[in-house]
């Protein structure tokens, strides 16, 4: 078991963000596990070979100690970082910090030839590190990346949910069932036993859908500390899509149409991922969307190219999906 003890201004400085490296990172670590359960077999065919050519990013994700280098996930400083702004932070790392991770993640074991030359020559290490992962992500990740944002984006709005509901402490309630808050420490119910303070570091919660059921400890970088696990309904994460019968009452408040469209928006969604869903013209998602949101009960946000729609906490509550973990306690 480990405690992370939190002082009352920790909680203060609580935040929570989608990470495209922390997928890159838990991606890498679900084709190492070789479990069936983490990723479907077609992502797995596709990607394990990419993985294999990489023969810098390969060795340290993660090396045989089991470590993972520290700078390969700093903690996002927006809620929403693209891989670009993450690599650029990446690349910043100090030379000798970067020698210094890479050498711990193989201490005690002989490393590979891409290894050493890391150590000798941190800053080309790094710069071919970038290159590697933006091939990873262009070719792994990217095609899921929809869904994986989708399953974040809806956890981010259930904890903002509870904030507001029961107060800052009710963010840490109910995470993941190997994290455990007592009301002054996180636990986690974890092979290795410890307890520690955030020391005035900022924490960072990462729900990260390539996790699977597990949870990955405290990274520790100059722009905090953060912590992986897997968001609610991370076991759908592969599913299709398929769109829920919107409860009478709703349908009959909103219309059957619209109403199937804010319970669609569980999962955020583009104009035409709703329109495709929905079997609607591309034009009529866009007109009930538009009153959606102009209702307040969608929200729209730029990801890339594409804007995507997604519940506010007035549309989650009248959707009805998460009256009843809210109110349980009143």
């Amino acid at each position: 078991m480990i405690r992370i003890e939190f002082a009352p201004a920790d909680l203060l400085r609580l935040r929570f963000a989608h990470s495209p490296m922390a997928e890159v990172v838990a991606s890498c670590l679900a084709l190492r596990s070789r479990s069936a359960r983490l990723v479907p077999a077609s992502w797995r065919a596709r990607a394990e070979p990419l993985l294999r050519d990489l023969t810098t990013l390969r060795p340290l994700v993660p090396g045989p100690t089991g470590y993972v280098p520290d700078f390969l996930t700093p903690a996002p400083s927006i809620t929403r970082p693209t891989l670009e702004q993450e690599l650029r932070v990446v690349a910043a790392t100090p030379p000798d910090r970067a020698a210094a991770e890479v050498e711990r993640a193989w201490a005690g074991h002989r490393a590979p030839p891409e290894v050493e030359r890391f150590s000798i020559d941190p800053a080309g290490g790094l710069a071919v590190t970038v290159r590697e992962i933006r091939r990873y992500f262009s070719a792994a990740i990217a095609p899921s990346w929809p869904r994986l944002r989708a399953l974040a984006e809806g956890e981010l709005t259930r904890r903002g949910l509870l904030a507001a509901e029961r107060g800052p402490r009710a963010l840490l309630t109910d995470l993941h069932p190997r994290l455990d808050w007592d009301g002054g420490a996180l636990r986690l119910a974890y092979d290795k036993d410890g307890e520690f303070g955030l020391d005035g570091h900022p924490l960072t919660l990462l729900p990260t859908g390539f996790t699977g059921p597990h949870v990955y400890t405290m990274t520790d970088t100059p722009s905090g500390r953060a912590l992986w696990y897997a968001p609610g309904g991370h076991g759908r994460l592969w599913d299709p899509p398929v769109p829920a019968e919107p409860p009478e009452a709703l349908a009959a408040l909103l219309g059957p149409t619209r109403a199937a469209v804010l319970v669609l928006l569980a999962r955020p969604s583009s104009t035409g991922e709703v329109a495709a869903a929905l079997r609607l013209a591309p034009a009529t998602a866009s007109h009930h969307l538009t009153t959606l949101r102009d209702a307040g009960l969608v929200t729209g946000e730029r990801d890339g190219r594409r804007l995507r729609y997604r519940r506010t906490g007035l549309g989650e509550q009248l959707a009805g999906e998460d009256r009843a973990p809210l109110d349980r306690n009143k």
